[in-house]
């Protein structure tokens, strides 16, 4: 089987040798060259055809999203982007997957080398689902915001679960949602740090209230809650009332937040009056927890191949029997808001 060529782009040459160090120790990957700018890689990526890209945000000369775009418009390939934990970097990382970046990792703040090889197993993967990734040209189409639901309940609670693609897909469907809409908990794999910059965007251009969740935050209708990075989310009942608890723990499937962690929690204190949906991205962390919800009466659906940037965990839900309905991104709103109306 022939090895999947990466090209590295970035200004600086310790963090260039790290990721060529890190990504040439999997046997089914290939580093065919480094760059320090974007003039430099396009000829680069003329000379070695790579499947996949890794570009640095911040460098000289010209930017990482400058490149991007320009790149993108002329050769569609899978880019992963290389961000350092920032508040500026991490809009720009967000800006950076409208435009069709499949995903990101972080820089180390201080020891670059210790700490980027301590992280070494989340960029060969992230590397690898992006050589498996439809990149997107810009924005996908949005589905069209809805103007109500028709109703106002505080027991129907959507979860959503999501991985590679999964930014852009869960600002689709959140952005899609009436101000009136059930309550929301959502989990993407995303590192600390970046999840309440996340949300904090998203809520800028939602109808529906969103934040990162807190320990103990209730959850109401018309507001959304993101697990933030590095804890898992599970929702429990607290009275009349739903509420999440956010904490530690070990990962799950290699992944905390972790989907399964949210979902058996909402199979197990929400049953019949939660509805799950599971969205593009990569393994299959959720498959298990979304089979449990339908077992437990939920309505569940999981997003279909030909507009998941990664079909791996839908795929996965899929063929265990977990997805009641398998849609495009586009009408998985609507049918949430159906669903749980339903009786």
């Amino acid at each position: 089987m022939s090895k999947t060529k990466v090209l590295i782009v970035d200004d600086s040459a310790l963090m260039r040798q790290v990721l060529t160090d890190v990504l040439s120790a999997d046997s089914e990957l290939e580093v065919v060259g480094t760059a320090p700018n974007p003039y430099v890689a396009w000829d680069k990526i003329q000379q070695t055809n790579p499947d996949v890209l890794t570009l640095d945000v911040e460098m000289p000369r010209m930017d990482g999203l400058t490149f991007l775009e320009k790149l993108l418009a002329f050769r569609p390939l899978p880019v992963v982007m290389v961000s350092s934990l920032t508040e500026q970097n991490s809009e720009t990382t967000f800006r950076a997957l409208e435009l069709g970046a499949v995903d990101f990792v972080t820089k180390p703040k201080l020891d670059i080398l210790t700490g980027t090889m301590a992280h070494a197993r989340e960029i060969i993967t992230k590397v690898k689902a992006a050589a498996r990734a439809r990149p997107q040209v810009g924005s996908p189409p949005r589905p069209h915001r809805i103007a109500s639901c028709g109703f106002r309940t505080t027991h129907k609670v959507i979860a959503i679960g999501a991985s590679t693609g999964g930014c852009e897909a869960i600002a689709a469907m959140l952005g899609a949602l009436p101000a009136d809409a059930p309550g929301v908990v959502a989990v993407i794999h995303m590192p600390e740090g970046f999840t309440k910059s996340f949300a904090a965007r998203l809520d800028k251009n939602c109808a529906i209230r969103v934040a990162e969740a807190k320990d103990n935050d209730r959850v109401l209708p018309g507001h959304a809650l993101i697990a933030p990075g590095n804890f898992h989310l599970r929702v429990v009942r607290s009275g009349t009332t739903v509420v999440v608890r956010v904490e530690s723990g070990p990962p799950v499937n290699r992944h905390r937040p972790s989907v399964d962690v949210l979902f058996e929690s909402c199979a197990q204190h929400l049953g019949a009056n939660a509805v799950g949906a599971i969205l593009t991205g990569m393994g299959n962390d959720g498959a298990r927890g979304l089979l449990a919800m339908r077992r437990a009466g939920a309505r569940t659906i999981a997003q279909d191949e030909s507009t998941c940037v990664v079909f791996g965990m839908p795929k996965e839900a899929i063929a265990c029997g977990a997805a009641e309905q398998v849609l495009p991104l586009e009408r998985i709103p609507h049918a949430l808001l159906q669903l749980a109306a339903a009786k």
